[in-house]
């Protein structure tokens, strides 16, 4: 199941002592990892003592010889280190993986209780939950993972034979995200890692609704779980209302608002044919298919031909797919986001609802903030934010990697 190039890390970087290679970080560039934070960026590092393998354990020390963090060591990787262990003594082995694991689960079986617990939902995410380069979203009986990180692959064998041992899901199956592969040396690809297939599509429930998703193509492992929350909140403020809701995806927030929302009438926008033939399938099994139109085409030319042809809606929700993938594409986005928004406050009546998101990580919620600011001025029409959201409680966010916290929702009144 593991080829050459994935093979177990050297026993050197399991063994349990201060024998492992040691890596030093430059002076006064200590203070985050003694805080915990995760990440070390080659730029922060002063050496490597010893010579680590990919994948193999490190310890992380100061410039005056301070014993940090244990880590996971990718040289292949702009993060050339992954924390995992603040205690000198404690490896990051197979007990060490599985007490995080049981930490994880734990806090999902507080969040998920009675018949929650077939809701799909995040079981494991990575920083947050003291595992970083690993995600494990549970579909039922089935499990959904990612291996973000290099080191993680290198484990993989002992993670699939601990969630099998905790979980006993029917199939676990393996999905990557673009551009990790590159960044991390990755060699793995998307398929079957234990049990079964899963079926395509997979029908779950979420608050009522019914979705069929396709975990094995479908864009992040197949129903964005992070907006569960989120859906139900919008859901509140459209009863009676006409909703469009743009980048609709298989609709979620469409169905969220017809279902459990009462809208009147709701039409969802989103350039991908495979995406709006799901979401008409999806209308058809909640069995409000006669309120739901949904249409392929392009985001910014559709909101422009709306807008141009004297159309207005109640509510407009906006949930763009990521729009900075790194800091140099940081002002072109604001640029996008602040068009987008513009854009939809002309197609919304008075007092009307605008729905607006963002999951790029590198957009803080203040330069957000600042965008709806902006557009407020530049449309003539006051916006009061109303609610101020990030993702469901089953993806928290580690206090010590902020970075964690991604998504952003905001409900707001366009007066």
């Amino acid at each position: 199941m593991t080829s050459a190039s994935e093979s177990a890390p050297s026993e050197s970087a399991n063994d349990a002592n201060t024998s492992l290679p040691r890596v030093i970080v430059k002076r006064r560039r200590a203070l985050p990892f003694f805080n915990r934070h995760p990440w070390v960026f080659a730029g922060a590092i002063q050496r490597v003592e010893g010579q680590p393998q990919p994948a193999d354990e490190v310890a992380l020390v100061s410039a005056e010889g301070k014993f940090i963090a244990r880590g996971l060591y990718n040289p292949d990787s702009n993060i050339r280190v992954r924390l995992y262990s603040w205690d000198e003594g404690i490896a990051i082995d197979r007990p060490f993986l599985s007490a995080r694991l049981d930490e994880a689960i734990a806090l999902r079986q507080v969040l998920f209780t009675g018949d929650q617990i077939q809701f799909p939902h995040r079981i494991v995410y990575s920083e947050a939950d003291g595992l970083s380069g690993l995600i494990v979203d549970r579909y039922g009986d089935w499990l959904i993972i990612q291996l973000t990180s290099l080191a993680v692959a290198h484990r993989r064998e002992a993670l699939i034979e601990l969630l099998n041992e905790k979980l006993s899901p029917r199939g676990i199956w393996l999905r990557t995200e673009k551009g990790i592969r590159a960044a991390e040396g990755l060699t793995i690809k998307d398929g079957l890692l234990s049990g079964e297939e899963p079926p395509r599509p997979m029908f779950v429930e979420e608050n009522g609704i019914q979705f069929g998703v396709d975990v094995v193509q479908g864009q992040k492992t197949g129903l964005f779980l992070d907006q569960r929350e989120n859906r139900q909140a919008v859901a509140r403020y459209v009863t009676g209302r006409r909703v469009l809701d743009m980048f609709c995806y298989t609709g979620g927030f469409s169905l969220a608002a017809a279902k459990l929302g009462n809208a009147k009438e709701i039409i969802g926008i989103d350039s991908s044919e495979t995406a709006i033939t799901t979401a008409k399938a999806n209308a058809e099994l909640n069995e409000v298919v006669d309120r739901l139109h949904f249409e392929k085409a392009d985001a910014f030319t559709k909101l422009e031909q709306l807008s141009g042809a004297g159309e207005r809606f109640d509510a407009v929700i906006l949930d763009p797919p990521k729009m900075a993938r790194n800091r140099s594409g940081l002002n072109k986005a604001m640029r996008g986001y602040h068009s987008l928004n513009q854009l939809a406050i002309s197609v919304l009546n008075a007092n009307g609802i605008l729905v607006t998101c963002s999951c790029s990580g590198h957009v803080s919620r203040e330069l957000f903030e600042t965008m709806l600011s902006s557009v407020a001025e530049s449309t003539n029409r006051p916006i009061q934010i109303l609610e101020s959201c990030g993702a469901a409680a089953d993806h928290p966010v580690s206090a010590s990697c902020l970075e964690n916290g991604y998504l952003k929702c905001y409900i707001c009144r366009v007066v």
